[in-house]
């Protein structure tokens, strides 16, 4: 990829990704709540980044989709900020209507590429408030994370398409991957996926190799994109719970009926490396 242009915009900060399955009863609500995008988070403190996103069926990669499952993907100033949010009413809300949910929160380690012509740049240590020593804990590793997003040229969705599905079903069958979701801002030409992984290598051995390393050949080869990102970050923080394979399964303890207060220190909802 090519450097970010001087006249780019280059955010920094603490990453928040809430993940829900909505109830049916609630699934009405949830739309209301893709409706309303980000708008409905405008007046959120420290927030200088959001999206809410729609998924494939059952919350995969595919064409079809899911009238339940949704995403939304933020940006905080500084963690207490981040760890509020998720300690407030719109993700209570969210969590109350959901069979199955999961939020994380994470610092970037490196990005290329923009999302709505912004560059990502890494979290310094400033942001990241208590969970900074922790971030640096080499003897307690934290699962990593990658966040890619596409905006795909409407001329070239169809050739997209062709090469999706193999790498999509490589990354939710890769060793090491705990959690992979698809997401979408607009269908078929907005995509963007979330994975969780256990380690480096797990990351590095899927994207460099098999059908994803030839997709990403093909859309570069061929210009599928106007706009892409591609993000590696670490995860800080963790609560709820995902379908397997997961790493966010029956280990932990059932969402409580309350939300959680905002961590004190960086071993309060820590995930389990």
């Amino acid at each position: 990829m090519t450097e970010t242009p001087p006249d780019v915009i280059t955010l920094s900060g603490v990453v928040v990704v809430v993940l829900v399955n909505y109830l049916r009863e609630h699934q009405a609500w949830g739309w209301m709540r893709m409706v309303q995008g980000p708008s409905a988070l405008k007046d959120t403190p420290g927030l200088c980044f959001a999206k809410v996103m729609g998924s494939g069926h059952g919350g995969g990669f595919g064409l079809r989709p899911s009238a339940s499952h949704q995403g939304l993907i933020a940006m905080f100033d500084h963690a207490d900020q981040a760890s509020a949010f998720l300690a407030g009413a719109h993700v209570k809300a969210m969590r109350e209507r959901a069979g199955d949910f999961w939020s994380g929160m994470l610092e970037v380690l490196s990005a290329r590429g923009q999302w709505d012509a912004q560059a990502w740049g890494a979290t310094p240590a400033t942001q990241l408030g208590s969970f900074a020593r922790a971030a640096n804990d080499e003897a307690a590793p934290r699962p990593l994370a990658a966040l890619t997003r596409a905006s795909i040229r409407p001329a070239k969705a169809m050739a997209f398409w062709r090469n999706a599905p193999a790498a999509q079903a490589a990354m939710q069958s890769a060793q090491g991957c705990t959690l992979a979701m698809g997401l979408g801002e607009a269908p078929l030409v907005r995509q963007c996926t979330f994975s969780l992984w256990k380690d480096t290598p797990s990351m590095l051995a899927y994207a460099h190799q098999g059908a994803h390393q030839a997709a990403i050949e093909a859309a570069y080869r061929h210009g599928y994109f106007s706009e892409s990102l591609f993000v590696r970050m670490r995860l800080l923080a963790h609560h709820g719970h995902w379908p397997a394979p997961s790493l966010i399964g029956s280990a932990e303890a059932p969402e409580p009926a309350e939300p959680p207060p905002p961590p004190a220190t960086p071993t309060e909802h820590t995930a389990h490396g």
